[in-house]
């Protein structure tokens, strides 16, 4: 049996407080219980104090066979930040741009940018699949989108990792490529209808929102995932139907990346969001599903630490 732990962002002590509360117990090889493995839904790294220890928490579990793991949107930016553009001298293929840098800044002074221990965690990054299709249940970092993973498939492994000459087709921006693993690791956004907007938190006007995308047949303010206070500025129009496929697979589908808040509760009867937010800027949870088999999901099986600040 598994237990699916969302986002860690670089904070070790949730990880081993949140693996000690679910019976794991650190040994010589590293964390491990008896009876489960863990699988973690990717952005081990940015934000947290602790980035190295976690990959390496991580790492340890997974190449011990004590976990699992898919790569998250931070992951994926991180080998695109540390990857020469072929088609460019001097340049990588995510552009060394001061937002680009600023958001991954503290990554890189953890692991001293340019080391080797830097190159060694950026190889075990390419190595992490983006999707998990298990027997009882899926996982991915944000988005199950049957259209848009046919569209990365040729791009990719047995594992469904990320192959090595793959890397520049996939960050070519205005690409279908690059759509599909911007939908994959960082969720479906949609436009608003002609001449609607909204503005978000930073006050930056928004012309499109990021969906809660397995439902159907909403608004595009009930099927909008954004912060309470900007919600009742998105439009309340009915949402054309071919722009949101919902998700209508039998398995459980586990997701993180959506820095939820609040007591974590499943957001459907089969989908799931793991990530409560523990490198917010007021504190949040890190949290993990006990997944025993079944079919449809349920709060019960949510557990959690909090980070208080």
């Amino acid at each position: 049996m598994y237990d699916i732990i969302g986002d860690i962002h670089g904070y070790a002590a949730q990880l081993k407080a949140l693996l000690e509360k679910l019976g794991y117990q650190e040994q010589s090889e590293g964390w491990s219980h008896p009876e489960r493995k863990v699988i973690f839904l990717g952005d081990f790294v940015d934000r947290g104090p602790e980035q190295v220890e976690v990959v390496e928490i991580a790492r340890g579990m997974v190449d011990s066979g004590n976990a699992l793991a898919v790569m998250g949107n931070h992951e994926f930016n991180a080998v695109a930040y540390a990857t020469p553009d072929p088609q460019a001298p001097g340049e990588y293929l995510r552009p060394h741009t001061p937002k680009n840098r600023k958001q991954h800044e503290d990554f890189l002074a953890q692991v001293v940018e340019g080391s080797t221990l830097h190159a060694d965690m950026v190889a075990w990054f390419r190595a992490l699949p983006l999707w998990l299709d298990l027997e009882g249940f899926r996982v991915v970092h944000a988005c199950w989108h049957e259209e848009h993973m046919a569209t990365l498939r040729p791009f990719l492994g047995e594992a469904d990792t990320i192959l090595p000459d793959a890397w520049p087709a996939l960050t070519a921006e205005d690409t279908t490529p690059f759509e599909a693993v911007e939908v994959v690791l960082k969720g479906l956004e949609i436009p608003l209808p002609d001449g609607l907007f909204f503005h978000d938190t930073d006050g930056n006007k928004r012309t499109n929102i990021r969906t809660r995308w397995w439902k159907k047949s909403l608004t595009f303010r009930e099927l909008a995932i954004a912060p309470t206070r900007v919600i009742e500025s998105i439009p309340h129009e009915p949402v054309p139907e071919e722009l949101v496929p919902g998700y209508h697979g039998d398995k459980p589908v586990f997701v993180g990346h959506y820095w939820m808040r609040g007591e974590p509760k499943p957001m459907s009867d089969k989908v799931a969001c793991m990530d409560y937010s523990v490198a917010g800027e007021h504190g949040g949870k890190l949290c993990a599903y006990r997944w025993d088999g079944n079919a449809e999901l349920s709060a019960e099986r949510m557990n959690w630490v909090d980070r208080v600040v």
